[in-house]
C-alpha cells in the first residue's frame, strides 16, 4: 500500500467518497476543546474539513499525491502534508488529538511506527483510532487487492503496547451509517487518553 497504490485509487474517480466526516470521529470528538488535531491518511479532506469548522487547527497527512491535491482546494486554514510516516516521524507530543481513520499500519517486530503514532499524542491528549473489523471484510483471495486485514494493527494490537500514561476510555465495535453505501462493515473504534 504505497503511495503509487493510493494515487491510482484516487485516479479512478473524480469523488472517490461521500465527503461526510467519519461517523465515529464526529461520535467521540464533538464537545471536546479544540486544540491541535492530525489527520492522519486525510484522504479527500471530509474529517479534517469537519475538524477545521469545529475550531480544530488541523495538520492532515496522506501519502497520496492525488488526493492531498484534491483535499487542500479551497482550504488554505489547513495544514496539507504530503508524508509516509513509516518513513518521516511524527513530532512527539505535539498534537492534542490524533485521529487515524482507516489508516493502515503494517505490523512491525518493534512496533516504531506505532509507537511513534501514540507519542505524537500530546500530554492530556486523545488517540482515535479507528478500523474496520475484520470478520466482515472479505478473504483475502476473494479480493481484488489480496488485502489482508490481519497483517495491520487493529485495537486488540494496540492495547497491549500501552503503558500506565495511557487510559482506554472507548474500545467497541460499531455500525457505520453511511448514506446509499449498501452493506458497511462494521468499524472497530478505540479512544485513548495519554495522562498529563
Amino acid at each position: 500500500m504505497d503511495q503509487q497504490f493510493w494515487d491510482e485509487m484516487y485516479s479512478e474517480a473524480e469523488q472517490r467518497f461521500s465527503g461526510l466526516p467519519n461517523d465515529a470521529l464526529v461520535a467521540e470528538v464533538t464537545g471536546m476543546s479544540p486544540g491541535q488535531a492530525l489527520d492522519l491518511g486525510c484522504g479527500e479532506g471530509a474529517d479534517a474539513y469537519w475538524l477545521a469548522e469545529q475550531g480544530w487547527q488541523v495538520t492532515a497527512i496522506d501519502i497520496s499525491k492525488v488526493a492531498l491535491e484534491r483535499a487542500s482546494a479551497g482550504h488554505p486554514e489547513i495544514s496539507w502534508q504530503h508524508a509516509d510516516i513509516t518513513v518521516t516521524p511524527l513530532p512527539a507530543r505535539s498534537f492534542d488529538l490524533v485521529s487515524a481513520h482507516y489508516f493502515p499500519i503494517e505490523k512491525e517486530a518493534d512496533h516504531a511506527t506505532m509507537y511513534g503514532l501514540l507519542e505524537a499524542v500530546a500530554p492530556g491528549g486523545t488517540l482515535l483510532f479507528v478500523t474496520h473489523d475484520p470478520t466482515e471484510m472479505p478473504a483475502p483471495e476473494d479480493h481484488p487487492h489480496r488485502f489482508d486485514p490481519y497483517a495491520y494493527y487493529l485495537p486488540a494490537d494496540i492495547v497491549p503496547l500501552l503503558d500506565d500514561r495511557w487510559t482506554v476510555e472507548v474500545n467497541d465495535i460499531r455500525d457505520r451509517n453511511r448514506p446509499a453505501a449498501g452493506h458497511q462493515i462494521k468499524d472497530l473504534v478505540l479512544r485513548l487518553r495519554r495522562a498529563h
